[in-house]
């Protein structure tokens, strides 16, 4: 994002996907690959849903029950990661992936995203913050 954000901003991109998400519902028709996500360490329990096309995602939501952080969290990722290739998504994931950890990353990719980027500094909360991103990393890495 090319506007520098304040915690302020960031918390309000957060809390608008998590109390107005665009992806929580089951899939709309068939196709779709199912993996289910759960922390130990947080409420977060959910199903998330991708129709793949060859190498393409062409949809994504998820469904269950999670935290603020793991909502708006899983519903960004569900945004970004449509109609990108099964490469363009696992780099996009990489890239989340070192930001979570404080390690060099491509933000340009990232988007909305980007207003995770402090949440390293809460440890307890990597997980919740990469639970949906992770079910991504899953499903497109095990496509052949």
């Amino acid at each position: 994002m090319p506007i520098s954000l304040t915690n302020e901003m960031m918390r309000a991109v957060i809390m608008d996907h998590s109390s107005n998400p665009n992806n929580k519902h089951l899939p709309k028709g068939d196709g779709y690959e199912k993996i289910h996500m759960h922390s130990d360490n947080c409420i977060d329990d959910i199903d998330v849903y991708f129709k793949l096309d060859n190498d393409k995602v062409i949809d994504s939501c998820f469904e269950g029950v999670a935290c603020t952080i793991s909502l708006s969290s899983t519903d960004i990722m569900c945004d970004l990661i449509k109609g990108k290739s099964k490469k363009e998504a696992l780099y996009m994931i990489e890239q989340y992936e070192h930001m979570m950890h404080e390690e060099p990353f491509d933000e340009d990719v990232l988007d909305e995203a980007i207003v995770f980027i402090n949440t390293s500094k809460q440890a307890a909360r990597i997980r919740c913050a990469t639970i949906g991103w992770n079910a991504a990393k899953e499903v497109l890495k095990d496509r052949k």
